[in-house]
């Protein structure tokens, strides 16, 4: 599926959060043997032409409800420049939700709710994010969602599952280094025969 819908695919299953809760959410979307990204970061694989007859769909109201509860977005630099190009045909599918891009290099910003950040990741969700924010989503890259873990600054993965195998690519996982336990919230399955996995990260 095109980048501009895949966020009209969320459902708020068991997700509400209470009203004094901080939380951040690694989101991936990755093929069945666990790639997030074609090695020329084209995106037709998300469009798939599966069809699960038992799965749920979600009304384009439930998808603008759930979009409204995510109140910031972090993602790495090579994440943002790949969404940059698909704003050309898709338009920023992020809106006006303050993003936070953590880099080291200068990088093109155009927009007065997209900022740029290098330094360490435990004070910047301590001292930026916290204080801001109660729902935050980390949507890429595969690195940068590998270091929150490494460091217990993740709360929770949901990693949506397309019908596809690709074979080759980046992978979401890749030689984390450590063990992480974590206990499974929700699954769900869609109409389109995607199936999103909700994990708790056990700390």
């Amino acid at each position: 599926m095109p980048a501009k819908e895949l966020f009209t695919i969320f459902k708020s299953n068991n997700t509400q959060m209470a009203a004094d809760t901080f939380k951040i959410t690694i989101h991936m979307v990755s093929s069945l043997d666990g790639y997030i990204a074609k090695k020329d970061n084209s995106v037709s694989w998300f469009e798939t032409s599966d069809s699960y007859e038992k799965g749920v769909t979600v009304t384009k109201q439930e998808a603008e409800e759930f979009l409204k509860k995510i109140d910031c977005y972090i993602m790495g630099s090579r994440t943002y420049e790949h969404a940059l190009e698909l704003s050309k045909a898709y338009g920023w599918v992020y809106g006006d939700i303050p993003t936070i891009v953590l880099t080291h290099r200068k990088l093109p910003v155009d927009r007065p709710n997209i900022e740029t950040y290098s330094g360490d990741l435990s004070k910047l969700v301590n001292e930026q994010l916290k204080p801001n924010y109660k729902n935050v989503w980390l949507v890429g890259g595969a690195q940068l969602a590998k270091d929150f873990i490494r460091l217990n600054l993740a709360d929770e993965i949901r990693q949506s599952i397309l019908p596809v195998i690709l074979g080759d690519g980046m992978p979401f996982f890749d030689q984390i280094g450590q063990e992480q336990a974590l206990h499974l919230k929700n699954v769900t399955a869609y109409k389109s025969g995607m199936v999103e996995l909700c994990y708790e990260i056990r700390k």
